[in-house]
């Protein structure tokens, strides 16, 4: 199943590309828009080249990420560069602002739901993901960051108008990424029950978070209540709620955003 969404991704990211920004040489971000880059000066194909690009990043990701995301992020540099190759590249619009906007958008849905779904599109999403791990920053932001070399470079080989549209489609797609894939968000978890312990010892075996636990009692019923506290991402809260209900169907649970993390705190 999430091969098909990764292909479906990747599908998305593809005709952003050939209908929206590479008509206008406009870049997209990370490798694949060194690939669009290459593209355009040489008379070789943009799916080839974002094929042959990404190779010694998937050898990281492997190493970094594990088989999982690997795996899926191959599907991904494999479909999308076949997309590439088979789509045929035609502007759908003829106005080259509203061509930024749309590519950037959808190019940034697209990378955004293959990220959600334990993958990447490759390139330089591989060196974001692992470096948001270890940080407070989101992968859009990242690459955004990571992707003004890009900029730089379409305005020293072809004009600084393109450089420009390429940094808004840059921008974008950084946005898009960071509404779709909510990873980066850290959400604080309060469980108050009267059945703890077979609770905390599920939570640790299955969710690899550390647990606070605290003794409280009803304000009403003045019964003994034991209080568990999780710093979790967003897509942990629905194996959490499950694993508690499982013990204790009356269990309160309290879910609140995290500002900010200051210590361990492991990004899966």
């Amino acid at each position: 199943m999430k091969n098909l969404i990764v292909i479906g991704g990747s599908l998305i990211i593809a005709f952003a590309f050939n209908f929206f920004l590479v008509p206008y040489g406009i870049l997209s971000s990370g490798v694949s828009g060194i690939a669009i880059l290459f593209g355009l000066l040489t008379p070789f194909n943009i799916g080839f080249l974002n094929l042959v690009l990404n190779l010694p990043l998937l050898i990281l990701g492997f190493i970094k990420l594990g088989k999982e995301i690997t795996i899926n992020t191959i599907t991904c540099v494999v479909s999308l560069s076949m997309f590439l190759y088979a789509i045929p590249v035609a502007p759908i619009s003829d106005n080259i602002l509203l061509s930024t906007i749309f590519g950037g958008v959808i190019g940034g849905v697209g990378i955004g739901i293959i990220l959600k779904y334990s993958g990447s599109s490759g390139g330089l999403d591989i060196i974001a993901i692992i470096i948001s791990r270890t940080s407070n920053v989101s992968v859009g932001l990242l690459l955004t960051g990571m992707n003004g070399v890009i900029v730089l470079i379409s305005g020293t080989v072809f004009s600084w108008d393109i450089a420009l549209y390429t940094l808004l489609s840059i921008y974008l797609t950084g946005k898009m990424i960071d509404t779709i894939h909510t990873n980066h968000i850290k959400l604080t978890m309060q469980i108050v029950t009267s059945n703890g312990e077979p609770i905390r010892q599920e939570l640790l075996s299955s969710i690899y978070r550390g647990i606070t636990i605290m003794d409280g009692y009803g304000g009403y019923t003045q019964e003994k209540k034991h209080i568990l506290m999780m710093v979790v991402t967003r897509y942990e809260t629905i194996k959490i709620k499950e694993i508690v209900r499982k013990h204790d169907k009356k269990a309160f649970i309290n879910i609140y955003e995290t500002v900010e993390v200051d210590g361990e705190f492991a990004r899966n």
